[in-house]
Order: structure tokens, then C-alpha cells, then sequence
């Protein structure tokens, strides 16, 4: 059992929230997590960290960890009392909304933990050991996603870490609204968004992809998809992406954080 204190660690968000808002994130955890939680040796557990003032991202994200693993169990974790109140005529078998923060008050280690759009009003100083408090919350494999998105859910940028520390950055996007890949940095996690200077690793990452877009125009009769492809083929020759064809089909692309960590 999660050690409890007396009041919930963190502030509150602002609580905004859409149905599928989460949707990109949501089927990259399935895709890329699933494995994991299908060897879990028990039903794995999940939680969605500051799901907001109405509880459809967590409906939202159990529905699509069952598609990996059908014993999945999720919890809600708000720190406004009124929010969790109102979930709870959403609780049903495998979904439970309760009360806490960075805490994690649910039983055991977790094999997910998705926090979305719930630093982005810290102080970058305050990010490592918030990652550090989530990550020790982890089952052995588990994984915490900590990203931003925008309001409807076309542009997204999320980190993914594990018990060691962060081990990839995803860029995803609706492609039919991207006009240039640094569109995606007005939405880039507290730890990355004030490193988008010359001189950071992420803002060369956004200046080449840029570039590989350019260069790749001519697929652009093809279709935004094949245009979105090709300038990530391109940019496969300077940078450690983790993934391949299947995942930028969806408007993705992730990269090891390593390649992007900010310099001290």
C-alpha cells in the first residue's frame, strides 16, 4: 500500500478536459505498454494522475489498456474533493476514483501511470523529483507517461519513463493540421519547454525535422502521412528514434531522451 499522508501532495489543475482529448496518448500506451501489461503475473493497474473536473480521459483509458490487456484495473486520482465526487457514478468493476496527488494512494506498485497536462503549471525545478516521487509508485516494468497536449487533442508531447528515469520523448499530431513539426513545441512537457533555445538538444531536434519537412514537400501530393514519413526517414539518419513505419503512420515519431535531455 502506497504510504498516505494527510493532505494530497501537489495543487490543483485547472481541470479542463474533452472527451478524447487523450486519444493519441491512449493508443501509443497500448501499443508500446501492452506487452508489459500482459505479462504481468496479476491483473496490472493503472492510474490516471489529475484527470480533471469531468472523468472521461480515465473512462477514456481503461477502455483502450483492455484492449491490450482485458484484466486492467484503473484508478482516477484528482486532488479537488468536488472532482472525485463526481466521478463516482462513473465507477464500475476495474474503475475507481479517489482522492490524492503525487502520493498515488492506491494499493500496491502501478504498471501505468499517465499524467497529462498536470506539470505544466510547476516550475521546471520541480520536475525531476516529481518524476522521481511517480516513478517510485512502479512495478517492476511499469511506466509513467508525463506529457502536454492541446485542447482537442491534435498535438501532443509526452515523456515516457521507467523505475531508472526517462527513456524517450514522443512528438504525435493529427496530420491534417500540422503546417511545420515545431508546431509541436508550444506543447512540449515542463522539462522541455523552456530548452526550445539555440543551444538545447530539442531545438535542434525541431530545426532538422523541420528541414527533413521541407525537404520531403514533394510527398505532399501523396498525402501529409507519406509527407510526415518520409522527412522522419530523414531524420532516422541524425537521431535515435525508437520506433519505425507503423507508429508515423499514426503521426509519430519518439526519440531517446537522452538525444533531447536538457543541458545543465
Amino acid at each position: 500500500m502506497a504510504p498516505r499522508t494527510t493532505r494530497p501532495v501537489g495543487t490543483p489543475t485547472r481541470g479542463t478536459t474533452n472527451p478524447n482529448r487523450l486519444r493519441r496518448m491512449d493508443r501509443w500506451i497500448a501499443a508500446v505498454h501492452g506487452p508489459a501489461l500482459r505479462r504481468s503475473p496479476e491483473a496490472p493497474v493503472a492510474v490516471d494522475l489529475g484527470y480533471g473536473a469531468a472523468p472521461w480521459t480515465a473512462v477514456e483509458l481503461l477502455a483502450r489498456l483492455r484492449t491490450a490487456d482485458p484484466r486492467t484495473r484503473l484508478y482516477g486520482i484528482e486532488i479537488e474533493p468536488a472532482r472525485v465526487e463526481a466521478a463516482k457514478p462513473y465507477e464500475h468493476d476495474g474503475l475507481s476514483f479517489v482522492h490524492g496527488g503525487f502520493e498515488v494512494p492506491v494499493p500496491g506498485p502501478v504498471a501505468l501511470i499517465r499524467a497529462a497536462n498536470v506539470l505544466r503549471q510547476y516550475d521546471e525545478e520541480q520536475v525531476t523529483a516529481v518524476w522521481r516521487r511517480l516513478c517510485e509508485r512502479l512495478a517492476p516494468g511499469g511506466l509513467l507517461v508525463e506529457g502536454t497536449c492541446d485542447e482537442i487533442g491534435r498535438r501532443h508531447v509526452w515523456v515516457a519513463l521507467d523505475r531508472s528515469g526517462p527513456r524517450t520523448v514522443t512528438f504525435a499530431t493529427r496530420l491534417g493540421s500540422l503546417e511545420r513539426p515545431s508546431d509541436l513545441a508550444e506543447r512540449l512537457p515542463k522539462a522541455l519547454i523552456h530548452r526550445n533555445v539555440p543551444g538545447e538538444p530539442v531545438h535542434a531536434f525541431l530545426r532538422d525535422f523541420d528541414r527533413a519537412w521541407a525537404a520531403a514537400a514533394p510527398y505532399a501530393s501523396l498525402g501529409a502521412r507519406q509527407r510526415w514519413i518520409r522527412a522522419v526517414r530523414d531524420l532516422a539518419a541524425d537521431w535515435p528514434l525508437t520506433d519505425g513505419p507503423r507508429r508515423w503512420r499514426q503521426g509519430e515519431v519518439t526519440v531517446r531522451w537522452e538525444a533531447l535531455a536538457p543541458r545543465e
